[in-house]
């Protein structure tokens, strides 16, 4: 994965959001250790305390836990949270705004249904 220096999203919050994914994909499953921020900078090419501001996010949002001396791991209910988050969040902003489009375009509520139907057996 590559980060997009020119996103508005500052490069902390896509590391988080990779490891997420990550998480999402079950690559990185409950209790697996998690790339130090070191590893990550590395990766990424980025400043070590920018993949560790990345890593603050996960570790107070109860995505990840701090083993001392060992390093960071990913918490039993991890996947759960960031879907119930993500669903709560993300796929009711991005829903808000396809309606107020459809309906800008005079798209009916049956013609919308279609079209998500389409999208989805194209996934």
């Amino acid at each position: 994965m590559n980060l997009n220096a020119d996103s508005t999203v500052p490069i902390y919050i896509q590391i988080a959001e990779w490891i997420e994914n990550e998480i999402l994909a079950d690559r990185l499953t409950a209790d697996s250790k998690v790339y130090s921020q070191y590893q990550l900078a590395e990766m990424f090419n980025i400043n070590p305390a920018t993949a560790g501001k990345g890593l603050t996010i996960l570790l107070e949002n109860n995505i990840l836990y701090k083993r001392r001396g060992l390093g960071m791991f990913v918490q039993e209910a991890a996947k759960k949270q960031i879907i119930e988050r993500r669903r709560d969040e993300k796929l009711t902003i991005l829903a808000n705004e396809i309606v107020i489009e459809a309906k800008r375009l005079f798209v009916s509520d049956e013609e919308l249904i279609e079209l998500i139907k389409k999208v989805q057996k194209g996934c």
